[in-house]
């Protein structure tokens, strides 16, 4: 097969104003392209200048190591407020929690309930229970230690009752 200048010539010139509109569509293309690109490169290159300059002119690094220094210092004070917590849940066992008020009438003759008992426990029902009794002549107040519930001494009733109410309560 045989090439022919001459119709390759024409052949061109003949298709010479399509394949410049071509041309023109493809470089135009192209610019568009091209006009994006810097645009969004021009974006994402703004973005990264201003994380790496952070705020405050510091740079991201020490933006990064700010904030594990802060989180250590958060750590470590975390770490002293559970034992500081745990220190007084422990103390708080040794607390009065538990609360029992009876009013009662000790003697027949004497109107209302004037005399008492209440129990003032801890946790491991460890206390007191502090008892008055009021007559029309006088009154008297009587403490009982009580560990685990329970006395040496003798519990009368209404000390037992409040014993039972403080109880109750958790």
């Amino acid at each position: 097969m045989i090439f022919d200048i001459n119709n390759i010539y024409k052949t061109i010139a003949i298709y010479s104003p399509y394949i410049l509109i071509a041309y023109s569509i493809i470089i135009f293309i192209l610019l568009v392209v091209q006009i994006r690109t810097a645009v969004k490169l021009k974006k994402l290159s703004s973005k990264y200048k201003k994380l790496l300059n952070g705020t405050n002119d510091k740079s991201l690094e020490q933006l990064i190591f700010d904030t594990m220094n802060l989180s250590n210092d958060i750590a470590s004070e975390n770490k002293e407020i559970v034992k500081r917590i745990k220190n007084i849940e422990r103390e708080m066992q040794n607390c009065i929690q538990k609360v029992g008020v009876v009013r009662y009438n000790a003697f027949e003759n004497v109107g209302s309930d004037l005399s008492f008992s209440i129990a003032l426990l801890d946790n491991n029902d460890n206390g007191v229970v502090i008892s008055g009794i009021y007559t029309r002549e006088s009154s008297a107040t009587y403490a009982k230690k009580i560990v685990n519930g329970q006395s040496k001494h003798a519990l009368s009733a209404e000390e037992l009752q409040a014993i039972s109410e403080s109880k109750k309560i958790i």
